[in-house]
C-alpha cells in the first residue's frame, strides 16, 4: 500500500490508535484460522466511524471489504488489498432492550444477543445460540439453524452504503432467502440490526437453548478451526450426508480435511492454506457429483487473492 503514511494521518484523524492494524494476519482475525495479510485492517465503534472509513477508502482509492467475526469466510492465502472494516464485538457489539424488541450492533456474537434475549424471556432466537457469528454476518448470510432463521426475526437494518450514505432497511426490503440478502447484492455495510422477538417463558427459552447446544457440541467438529457448514444445502439433500455416503469423512488435501465427525464441515487440521481448503472443496464437489449427480455450492464467502 504505497499511499500508507498518508493514509494513516488520516486515520488518526478520528479514530484511536488500537483501532486500525497494517499489515494485519488474517489468520488471525477469521474461525478458520487461515489468510494472509490485510493491508489495513480498521475496527470502527459507531456508523459515523463506518462512514469515514468507507469515505476515506473512496479519497484513496482503495477497495474497501467488510467483515463480521469472520466465521464463515476463508480469505485467500495472499490476503486482502485495501481496507478491511471489521465490526468486532469489543468495538461494535453493543446490545439493548426495548419492549419486546432488542437492538444490538453488527459486530455483537449471535451467541451473545441470543442469551441477552433469553435472560430478558424474549423468545425467537433460540435457534441462534450456537452460530459462530456476528449479527451482521447473520442477517448477511441469513443464518439458520434447528427451523428458525434471522428472516422470521429482523425488523430494520441501518447500514451505510459504498457511497458513506446512512440507510435504512425495513424487514420487506432485505431480501432474506436461503442463505441470502440484499446485502450481498449492495455491498452495504450492516451496522445496526433491530430484531422483533415475543414474550416467552424464561425456564422454556433456556431448556430450548441448552437443547440446542448438546445437539451442536455432539454432532459438530467443535475441537478443530473451521468456517462452519461448508456447503450450501443442495435441493433435496443435505450436503453432509451425501459426502458422507461418498466415504469422505477423513479425506485430507495438505492440512485440510473433510471432518470425521460432521462430513458437512472441512476442518483446519493443522497448517492448512486456503489452497488446501479450494482444493478439497473441487475435490469433495467432484466426487459428489460423479456418485449422486448433485452438484455442491460452496456456503463459505471467499475473500481476498
Amino acid at each position: 500500500m504505497d499511499c500508507e503514511d498518508a493514509f494513516k494521518n488520516k486515520l488518526v484523524e478520528f479514530l484511536r490508535g488500537d483501532q486500525f492494524i497494517f499489515h494485519a494476519p488474517m489468520c488471525e482475525h477469521t474461525t478458520f484460522k487461515i489468510g494472509g495479510a490485510a493491508d489495513v485492517l480498521v475496527f470502527p465503534s459507531n456508523i459515523e466511524e463506518v462512514a469515514a472509513i468507507i469515505k476515506l477508502a473512496d479519497e484513496f482509492n482503495l477497495p474497501c471489504t467488510i467483515l463480521g467475526n469472520g466465521s464463515n469466510v476463508l480469505i485467500l492465502d495472499n490476503g486482502i488489498r485495501g481496507v478491511v472494516v471489521k465490526f468486532s464485538d469489543k468495538f461494535f457489539g453493543t446490545i439493548r432492550a426495548e419492549g419486546e424488541k432488542i437492538i444490538a450492533g453488527a459486530g455483537a456474537l449471535l451467541k451473545d444477543v441470543s442469551k441477552f434475549a433469553a435472560e430478558k424471556s424474549l423468545s425467537g432466537l433460540e435457534f441462534a445460540v450456537g452460530i459462530p457469528g456476528s449479527l451482521g454476518g447473520a442477517v448477511y448470510m441469513n443464518a439458520g439453524a434447528y427451523g428458525g432463521e434471522m428472516k422470521n426475526i429482523v425488523a430494520k437494518v441501518t447500514a451505510v452504503s459504498k457511497s458513506a450514505e446512512i440507510l435504512t432497511f425495513n424487514a420487506d426490503a432485505l431480501n432474506l432467502g436461503y442463505r441470502q440478502s440484499i446485502f450481498q447484492k449492495n455491498d452495504c455495510a450492516i451496522c445496526e440490526v433491530e430484531l422483533n422477538l415475543t414474550r416467552g417463558n424464561f425456564d422454556e427459552i433456556k431448556n430450548q437453548m441448552a437443547e440446542f447446544t448438546r445437539k451442536r457440541e455432539s454432532k459438530q467438529p467443535l475441537e478443530f478451526p473451521s468456517a462452519g457448514s461448508t456447503f450450501k444445502r443442495p435441493k433435496g439433500y443435505f450436503a453432509g450426508t451425501l459426502i458422507d455416503k461418498t466415504g469422505l469423512k477423513g479425506l485430507k488435501v495438505g492440512g485440510a480435511m473433510v471432518s470425521e465427525k460432521h462430513a458437512g464441515f472441512v476442518v483446519n487440521a493443522g497448517g492448512a492454506t486456503a489452497e488446501d481448503v479450494l482444493n478439497l472443496i473441487k475435490e469433495v464437489s467432484r466426487r459428489v457429483n460423479e456418485a449422486h449427480g448433485v452438484t455442491l455450492t460452496p456456503e463459505v464467502r471467499i475473500i481476498g487473492e
